[in-house]
């Protein structure tokens, strides 16, 4: 029958928020005979058989388990706690072999267990944070890891590193004046430059599986588990608990190559219902200490613009660019105030993004930019006239390519007008290109790059600054090209808006609650509602067939007459 192990060798980590030293663990090791794999096959069969109410065998299986004692250990070990090796009873006895105060403390507690005859331990003991035992020992004698022929380039840079804490070497925080660079540093100065900002704490669960009568081998010791803690309450195990799951499998090295079973089980005691209570009520408490201690840094007064004034904020973002002819794509844009609207000193209306490359999504090139961008801006309404309807700031881009030869070219024009309300909006606008017949002005931007381009690209639309009574564009010709997405996370800030909570006072737009511009208000909202309307309409129209719309514009057309 075979046995099922378990291959899951990896590091599990645990977040506690109580102390580490309540962690315990119980460790049990037992070695693969044909005795002992008959038994447990026995075992097996006794459990099946006593739940169909057939005899039992506890006669053979108890003299099969007193048979296999000398080949199996049980042990339940605590967070640092020391359980020493054989190798280790037999050096420390020695009291002139003990030199440091380390080495002497444990001369006496051997001394001491001796006299006492009170050992618990055979074959599994532990390597506490304090002893001199490395992860290059780890990865030497690790049964846990699959074989391999030398530690890796990591493991050897980080096997004197990782045990070291920060409290036991000063932190030097002065900046040097000369040699900020140290091109070519040695190992020495690598190895003491490098810092781990997290403490912590390392200990390691061994295992003497020399033979019985044989023990105190150095070329013996294998690792059974590895736990790692720090001050954050983060314990790392390696591996990790079987979890009801099959045991690790163990292979010594050797003529003999032992094969041994180990088993990992939490033995850590559970807080009690009441003291579970009582430090839930201790860390609410805490926490609501904290938000008040927060509240009283923060205030409750917030920064409240003028009155009269209207505070905008983007936060924005150029997500993508398709359908465009040329690759390795870059936009560029600035922001346009209209009249009563002022920005920041020394802020920023203009930028470019980083030259993105298109990958193909469906049937489109898509670039992706992710390209955040933020401003801010003040509103104050000064002409009161009847005539005059509030604008919006508006964003201008232009859409260019640029290939291997640095030569760039205008893929598209376009516009986005800031939405009047506060919230997130994702728009995707349309571009467009001016266009020169001929087909010299396509061999040139193919060839040579370039294209025509707008002197002012406020010209995409009707400008704000345009003061003529008519804006001509015949004979312009232009092309369709792709589109761009935008990602606009907009917030209003006025007093008004407080003023209005205050009274209850219920107001459709953001002109109504600075108050006096109720009429243009409503005209703008019929001017959106209008555009809104007439794009939907478009929309419909182009989804009707051709063959539908050719024969209607006929009878129309009769009808009429």
């Amino acid at each position: 029958m075979a046995e099922v192990w378990c291959t899951d060798t990896g590091e599990a980590v645990y977040r506690s928020r109580d102390a580490v030293k309540n962690f315990r663990v119980r460790v049990k090791i037992q070695r693969v005979t044909s005795t002992a794999a008959l038994s447990d096959h026995l075992q097996q069969q006794v459990l099946s058989q006593q739940e169909r109410g057939v005899i039992e065998l506890n006669t053979f299986v108890s003299q099969s388990r007193s048979s296999a004692t000398g080949d199996e250990e049980e042990l339940v070990v605590g967070w640092q706690e020391k359980f020493f090796s054989q190798y280790e009873v037999d050096l420390y006895q020695t009291e002139s072999v003990c030199q440091t105060p380390l080495e002497k403390q444990y001369h006496a507690e051997i001394v001491a267990m001796e006299k006492s005859k009170k050992r618990r331990n055979q074959r599994i003991f532990t390597y506490t944070d304090f002893d001199r035992y490395t992860n290059w020992e780890e990865q030497a004698q690790s049964l846990m890891t699959p074989a391999q022929t030398r530690p890796t380039f990591l493991a050897d840079r980080m096997a004197n590193i990782r045990h070291r804490r920060q409290e036991r070497r000063p932190v030097d925080t002065s900046v040097p004046k000369t040699r900020l660079v140290v091109w070519e540093p040695s190992k020495e100065f690598m190895k003491n430059s490098h810092i781990v900002n997290t403490p912590m704490q390392t200990m390691h669960i061994m295992a003497d599986l020399g033979p019985v009568g044989k023990l105190g081998l150095k070329e013996n010791e294998y690792v059974l588990c590895t736990v790692r803690a720090d001050s954050n309450g983060v314990i790392t195990l390696k591996p990790d608990f079987n979890n009801q799951r099959g045991p690790y499998r163990l292979e010594t090295e050797g003529e003999k190559r032992e094969v041994w079973r180990l088993y990992l089980e939490n033995m850590s005691a559970s807080i009690p219902a009441d003291e579970k209570q009582r430090e839930q009520r201790m860390y609410k408490d805490l926490y609501s200490r904290h938000k008040d201690y927060l509240n009283s840094l923060v205030g409750q007064d917030f920064e409240m613009p003028p009155p009269g004034i209207l505070r905008l904020l983007v936060n924005g973002e150029i997500v993508s660019a398709q359908g465009y002819e040329y690759d390795n794509l870059y936009v560029h844009f600035f922001l346009e105030l209209p009249n009563s609207w002022s920005s920041v000193p020394f802020q920023s209306l203009s930028g470019v993004t980083q030259t993105c490359r298109t990958r193909t999504l469906g049937k489109d090139n898509v670039a992706f930019f992710s390209y955040p961008f933020s401003f801010e801006s003040f509103f104050r309404k000064e002409d009161e006239s009847e005539d005059s309807l509030p604008q919006w700031p508006v964003l201008y881009f232009k859409v260019l390519s640029l290939d291997f030869w640095q030569r760039y070219r205008t893929e598209g024009y376009g516009y986005l007008v800031i939405p009047s309300t506060p919230g997130n909006h994702r728009v995707t606008c349309h571009t467009w290109r001016p266009l020169q017949t001929g087909t010299v002005a396509e061999l040139r931007r193919f060839f040579i790059g370039g294209s025509p381009e707008l002197e002012d690209i406020s010209d995409v639309r009707i400008s704000g600054t345009f003061k003529g009574d008519r804006l001509s564009r015949f004979g312009f010709r232009t092309q369709t090209t792709g589109s761009v997405t935008f990602n606009l996370n907009c917030i209003q800030h006025a007093r008004a808006f407080v003023d209005a909570n205050t009274l209850k006072k219920r107001r459709q737009t953001v002109l109504d609650q600075l108050g006096g511009h109720s009429q243009q208000g409503s005209v703008y909202n019929v001017l959106e509602a209008f555009q809104r309307a007439r794009k939907r309409m478009q929309e419909a129209r182009e989804s009707l067939p051709r063959d539908l719309i050719t024969t209607t514009v006929p009878l129309t057309s009769e009808s009429t007459a």
